[in-house]
């Protein structure tokens, strides 16, 4: 299962380089129509990661893993600590949602071995990470104990999901630009979901999964609540 990590991410040719941090941005913070249409859709992931929450909640710590523009902030009750995991700080840096954020991290190798969490959330992130595997084991020893594993992802490598960005966000972007946005995905999604499913259920002895839309290969997005750590393996493939 692991031969293929880490990955490989592949290039972006030099036209979108050049203008792939100002995209960047603007697809998160919704400064388009398409990008503005797909929030409001993908706000389902956001709800989903923060659904085990209760307004009134006390003393619950997090940990969110590629916390973005910390756009998930405003889905979640502050109800305890929390942290966050972002490698690209210029994303968060004018956020009024930093208040609310304890410890910046950039990599997850910079958290305390010693630190727990009650949560450990991410939000269409893990088809980010060539290092997928790994920022799973470091998440299973970083649990409290009792404490689950939240990640929403998009149905990477089915067809609803690739008509989804094509018609959309892909159009707007070839509109605009006469680029290929097909370049862009293949550059930032380098995991499918049935990949991420498998590694998700390697390290934890307890996946529940819910789909927006009808199955697992039928759907736009998925979302994985994981609990049951198997610490055992997670120590195995760091250190093994």
């Amino acid at each position: 299962m692991f031969e293929q990590f880490p990955k490989t991410r592949p290039a972006l040719p030099e036209e979108i380089a050049r203008i792939y941090v100002r995209w960047y941005r603007e697809n998160r913070e919704g400064g388009s129509a398409a990008a503005s249409a797909a929030q409001a859709v993908e706000a389902w992931l956001h709800r989903q990661v923060a659904a085990d929450l209760r307004p009134g909640a006390s003393g619950v710590s997090t940990l969110e893993l590629g916390a973005g523009t910390l756009n998930q902030l405003g889905f979640e009750p502050a109800c305890g600590p929390y942290d966050i995991v972002e490698p690209f700080a210029e994303l968060f840096r004018d956020s009024p949602a930093l208040a609310r954020v304890r410890h910046v991290h950039a990599d997850i190798r910079e958290v305390p071995a010693e630190a727990r969490y009650d949560r450990i959330t991410s939000s269409a992130v893990l088809e980010h990470l060539c290092d997928l595997p790994e920022v799973l084991a470091r998440s299973c020893l970083l649990l409290a104990e009792g404490g689950t594993f939240r990640a929403s992802i998009p149905s990477e490598g089915t067809w609803v999901w690739y008509l989804s960005w094509r018609l959309s966000t892909g159009l707007e972007f070839w509109l605009r630009h006469r680029l290929d946005y097909g370049r862009i995905m293949r550059h930032e999604h380098v995991n499918t979901a049935r990949e991420i499913e498998e590694v998700l259920r390697y390290f934890f002895g307890e996946v529940s999964m819910k789909v927006f839309g009808l199955s697992r290969g039928i759907s736009l997005f998925q979302h994985f609540a994981c609990a049951q750590p198997r610490r055992d393996r997670a120590h195995a493939y760091l250190h093994g």
